[in-house]
């Protein structure tokens, strides 16, 4: 029995042996180089590649695009061309050139001693240029087949160099963190888009209707989110942009929570309205084969600042006149921004294809192939109903 006690020891002893042993196929961390952060851009080669190439290190490749790896922590070590970031910093950014994204990813190994990694990948950034030229199919291939690479990963769009965009911070910072940072604001103001994911962009280019991703702009080494990146859902490419104040539109069109509204009296005095609650609803309706879509927009808010000041803002009369102000402030956001979507851009993508689709399955399946030719020819009306019920705190 004693030594029956003894074996069935030795054997516990040993599978735990095994169990806490970790995990057989890691890797340590100190042997590889993490990159949080990917941009996209029109090929430009940069003197590094120049360099090399002129000095037999070619290799048969087409120049289609320049990508950008943000890799941390970054090196101490005196940044050579093809690098941006100064000595010390927190993060690193390499670029190469190629036609292939994993092929570049691989020239990095030819390069550096340490494999790159992207498991740990925050955001990618392209260039609206390039995104005009290729599908974002073609250039998130790669990334989107990629079982290292997290489907929550942040998609961006920007107007200048996404190379640019990646190199935008304070001491410090890591641009890439940043960016993903910026997403969580959206609950403080209504000029942010809903995040769009590497997971879920691939369901928006799968479903072929037209969408809207956030833009970010660089301007004196900081980053800021300004306004939306438009794109056709037939090719997935992009046909246009969006300013901050059609971003707010499509937040009261969508009912998003959040943010404030900004008015003048009629002396010119700034009066701004903060959103305690806001509702939507979009209704089609369907005679025979003529579609029409209502809209309509609920909210609640605070009078939260009044520069026409000495006016009473507890005067009933007063409050119904600047409601009257927010509600055609809003209506008038609204028509500019169908405008756009309707006449110049022919594209939906504030959803009403969605309830078309739910209310009306048979007649949405008869026109989904061309929803946004249809959606452009669409009589919209709309209703706007904002109502102060609060203040803040007064001097009386």
């Amino acid at each position: 029995m004693n030594n029956l006690r003894k074996a069935l020891k030795l054997m516990a002893i040993f599978i735990l042996t095994v169990c806490l042993s970790g995990c057989w196929s890691s890797r340590e961390i100190e042997d590889l180089r993490v990159y949080v952060g990917v941009g996209l851009d029109v090929a430009d080669e940069t003197k590094f590649e120049e360099e090399v190439n002129k000095r037999g290190g070619h290799y048969p490749k087409k120049n289609v695009i320049t990508a950008t790896v943000q890799i941390v922590p970054g090196t101490k070590s005196q940044t050579s061309q093809g690098q941006s970031g100064q000595a010390g910093e927190s993060y690193l950014n390499e670029r190469l050139t190629g036609d292939s994204l994993l092929q570049i990813f691989r020239q990095f190994s030819l390069r550096r001693d340490r494999p790159l990694i992207g498991h740990h990948l925050k955001v990618i950034v392209i260039s609206s240029e390039l995104a005009a030229k290729y599908s974002l199919e073609q250039l998130l291939d790669f990334i989107l087949r990629d079982n290292d690479i997290r489907p929550s990963t942040l998609v961006l769009i920007s107007q200048q160099k996404a190379i640019d965009v990646l190199s935008a911070s304070q001491p410090g910072e890591v641009p890439a963190f940043n960016l993903r940072g910026l997403v969580r604001n959206r609950q403080r103001t209504n000029r942010i888009l809903p995040a769009v994911s590497l997971g879920k962009l691939e369901g928006l280019m799968q479903s072929r209707q037209s969408f809207v991703l956030q833009n970010v702009i660089m301007a004196e080494n900081e980053l800021k989110f300004v306004g939306g990146a438009l794109f056709e859902g037939d090719t997935n490419k992009y046909i246009g942009r969006l300013n901050q104040v059609d971003i707010e539109a499509i937040s009261w069109i969508e009912g998003s929570p959040g943010g404030v509204l900004k008015t003048y009296s009629d002396k010119g005095d700034t009066i701004v309205y903060e959103i305690a609650s806001i509702s939507s609803k979009i209704t089609p309706k369907l005679e025979g084969d003529e579609l029409s879509i209502h809209l309509d927009v609920r909210s609640k808010g605070r009078l939260i600042e009044d520069w026409s000041y000495p006016e009473e803002p507890t005067d009933s009369e007063y409050i119904v006149e600047q409601e009257k102000k927010f509600n055609e402030t809003v209506k008038n956001e609204i028509k500019v921004l169908l405008d756009k979507l309707q006449h110049t851009y022919h594209a939906d993508v504030v959803g009403f294809g969605k309830e078309v689709r739910i209310k009306y399955p048979g007649y949405y399946n008869k026109v989904k192939e061309r929803w946004d030719e249809v959606f452009s020819e669409i009589p919209v009306t709309y209703d706007v109903d904002l109502e102060i019920v609060d203040y803040g705190s007064t001097l009386e």
